[in-house]
């Protein structure tokens, strides 16, 4: 009963946010130990704190509690569990409370940690979350994890900063007072290290003095160090302002220092701009990193899971998945000139543009149509497909649950999160089979007993109490096949063109087979780039949380794609260049990269991916142009043409 008790307990809140329930739980925020490693006294300490943890409280009742542990102490004492001369010198001891140290693993993790949180609440309850004594095995993958925010923040700084200074946080009166004190005041943001706050001293000489923030004791005192730096010409360049004309005394400012050179800083302000980032295992779902904005200190709302936003162009390889699995091939011709649909009774018609409002005056196979991002293509596509079949691909691969079936939402035009849209392109990378993305490997209860676990497949032969020349274990995948395995693996590798020669080439310095799509939403109010490696799954998103236009010339490869350069530049460091998995029953064949038919020996080429019995002839010749105004023209030879894909 006692051990019961002294594990579900309330203990005190020592740091703002989290309540301690169980002795466990105390020892490691009160002392940053576990409950073998606890001294004399700092048992004792614990041990008073049932009667009334605020009453004890190590900072606002100190004297109570050095009082109330003394007592217990000599209750030990007599009790025989510590001799007199332990109690002595135990009693003239300090409390040493030292509370735990957030590492910076959490602090870059309080996103994904949120969302664990909250899918625990909503599957068990608020009681069994935080009295239940779960064990929670996360599927976080704490380098990666940091390599994603860092990726992430760098992107949102470097477009915030090209759209120049907006001036300081905030302002304080430093005549008569102590700068430290009055600096101290002002609410810095916990979770964006290495960047502090600081408050200008002076501007003189073309430079800056500054104070930084003084860091507070674990009382919460403010501490009575003080630091200073400089912030120099190379600090501002980026403001395109000098020192006097971008800082006056009394800015509150955010700085990080500058490597190398010695106590000078960087001046930076808080992006407006937000965004997230999200890594996933394509074969389970695991999601190894998340990150939902610039600062969780700043904005809870995770922008991962909860922003429902256009995933435009990067909508495209669903719409041309559907077309594959059902007729087309990727040296399919496809028009790419303007087309108006017709709306109905008193509706206006529709005239979609490409981006940039350009038609490429011809036909251009599906690879073309996906590498360059082409809406025209795309939208006829659609139309012979039928919208209600890619609804229908945009259901099994949980892009949208219930998709309008009109000609808008093949371009992207619904709105969906980045979570659903990494989990597809997982699909398209794990070879058609549907996985659930998941933040959570197992819970057990406090019993040790599994209450949850994510991987749901059967181990045939796990169970042996011994190996006795038996067939060695199996793991039985039984999820299901919602795409064509050879359909997935056409799609992949027309996405590697995209790196390759589309519209994501920044990609190309990875040097590593990677595949993928941008995506840039109407008046470029958001930036996407959702792509992979064989085993690796991310997708980027940027955008203003009021949605509102990020440039005339800001798109998805210039936005999104740097940031998964540089993420997947970290994150695939030491892994070896393993090439896309070629599924069986895939012919590989060298086309003309232009007109999809094969290529002659002269001719360079690409090896493209066809399905048995799809293959371009040997000779056959596509049109070299076709007439805008008669868009279903289909050359002489129907049937050749049908083999190389026909005319839409």
């Amino acid at each position: 009963i006692l051990e019961l008790y002294l594990n579900e307990i309330f203990l005190g809140t020592i740091v703002p946010g989290r309540n301690l329930h169980g002795i466990a739980a105390a020892a490691l925020d009160y002392f940053g130990k576990s409950v073998h490693e606890l001294t004399i006294h700092e048992a004792a300490y614990l041990a008073a704190l049932p009667k009334g943890p605020n009453n004890y409280h190590p900072y606002r009742r100190t004297q109570q509690a050095l009082a109330r542990r003394n007592e217990i102490i000599g209750l030990m004492a007599q009790n025989g569990y510590i001799t007199k001369e332990e109690a002595e010198s135990e009693r003239k001891l300090p409390l040493g409370v030292n509370p735990r140290s957030v590492s910076p693993n959490t602090a870059n993790a309080n996103y994904f940690a949120e969302e664990v949180r909250r899918e625990i609440s909503e599957r068990y309850g608020e009681k069994k979350l935080y009295e239940g004594g779960l064990s929670v095995r996360t599927t976080l993958d704490p380098k990666m994890q940091a390599m994603a925010r860092k990726a992430l923040v760098d992107g949102l700084v470097r477009y915030d900063q090209a759209r120049g200074w907006r001036g300081a946080k905030t302002r304080v009166e430093l005549a008569g007072r102590d700068w430290g004190m009055a600096v101290a005041e002002v609410p810095a943001l916990g979770d964006v290290q290495p960047w502090r706050l600081a408050v200008v001293l002076d501007t003189s000489g073309g430079r800056a003095t500054i104070g930084l923030q003084p860091k507070r004791e674990s009382s919460g005192q403010v501490s009575k160090d003080r630091e200073t730096g400089l912030i120099t010409a190379e600090g501002v360049r980026w403001t395109g302002r000098g020192v006097a004309a971008a800082l006056n005394p009394g800015d509150v400012v955010y700085v990080e220092r500058l490597e190398g050179a010695g106590n000078a800083y960087r001046l930076r302000q808080i992006p407006e701009v937000s965004g997230a980032i999200v890594a996933m295992d394509p074969y389970t779902g695991r999601v190894h990193a998340m990150v939902g904005g610039f600062s969780y200190d700043e904005s809870e709302f995770n922008r991962a899971t909860q922003a429902m936003r256009q995933p435009g162009s990067s909508f495209k390889p669903i719409v041309y998945s559907a077309a594959l699995d059902n007729g087309y091939t990727p040296s399919s011709l496809v028009l790419d000139t303007p087309i108006t649909i017709e709306a109905g009774p008193g509706q206006e018609a529709w005239t979609p543009t490409n981006y940039g409002g350009k038609a490429g005056g011809g036909p251009h196979t599906l690879r073309y149509g996906i590498e360059h991002s082409k809406n025209l293509m795309t939208v006829r596509l659609a139309k012979d497909v039928g919208m209600p079949l890619i609804a229908e691909y945009a259901r099994r691969f949980g892009v949208y649950d219930d998709m309008l079936p009109v000609l808008p939402m093949s371009l992207g035009a619904g709105e969906t999160t980045v979570m659903r849209m990494v989990t597809a392109y997982s699909m398209l990378d794990n070879g058609g089979r549907r996985i659930r993305p998941t933040l959570i490997d197992r819970i057990q209860d406090r019993n040790g007993e599994t209450i949850y676990r994510h991987d749901t497949r059967k181990c045939i032969g796990c169970d042996a109490d011994k190996w006795s020349g038996q067939d060695e274990p199996k793991l039985v995948d039984d999820s299901e096949q919602v795409l064509d395995p050879l359909t997935a693996y056409q799609i992949v590798s027309i996405m590697e063109g995209v790196v390759q020669r589309g519209t994501a080439t920044i990609l190309k310095e990875i040097g590593k087979p990677l595949a993928g799509k941008t995506g840039t939403t109407n008046d470029s109010k958001d930036a996407w780039f959702v792509g992979f490696s064989p085993d690796l799954a991310v997708g980027i998103y940027i955008g203003y949380d009021k949605p509102r236009s990020l440039g005339d010339s800001a798109t998805g490869g210039g936005l999104a794609a740097p940031v998964a350069r540089d993420f997947l530049k970290a994150a695939l460091k030491d892994k070896p260049p393993t090439p896309f998995r070629v599924p069986p029953g895939i012919k590989l064949i060298r086309v003309n990269l232009a007109s999809g038919t094969r290529a002659g020996g002269s001719e360079g080429g690409i090896l493209e991916a066809f399905k048995p019995g799809t293959a371009p002839p040997d000779s056959y010749s596509a049109p070299a142009s076709a007439q805008p105004a008669a868009p279903a023209a289909v050359p002489a030879d129907a049937d050749r043409a049908a083999q190389a894909g026909g005319l839409y």
